[in-house]
């Protein structure tokens, strides 16, 4: 009976690393992919992108997994493969009012503070 406690308590740290790893390290990277998802999802024509080549360019079309973009200089069309995209460089409107919302609310929590403060 000894054993096997003595079994079970050595199991624990390495329980306790995979718990860790689990949480400094995979879901953090699930958090980071569906982010990375959900951005190539919501592309819109008229979208500067950059590629994880490097590439540099503006969405023309959209056709299911594939996307065109033309880059500046020559205005050469490139089709590429949504996943392909690294990053979206346009900020929507959506996007661009939460955050003079955020910056607002922000400034009335300065504000509310200071008169607290004040008193």
């Amino acid at each position: 009976m000894g054993d096997t406690a003595s079994m079970l308590l050595s199991l624990i740290p390495l329980v306790l690393i995979f718990v860790v790893m689990y949480f400094l390290l995979i879901r953090p990277q699930r958090k980071k992919d569906k982010e990375q998802q959900q951005m190539r999802n919501n592309l819109e024509v008229g979208d500067e992108v950059v590629t994880i080549g490097g590439i540099i360019g503006m969405v023309v079309s959209l056709k299911e997994d594939n996307v065109v973009i033309e880059t500046a200089g020559e205005r050469n069309k490139i089709r590429i493969k949504r996943w392909a995209i690294q990053s979206n460089e346009t900020v929507h409107d959506a996007e661009e009012e939460a955050a003079k919302a955020l910056k607002a609310e922000k400034a009335e929590k300065r504000a509310a503070k200071k008169d607290k403060n004040a008193d």
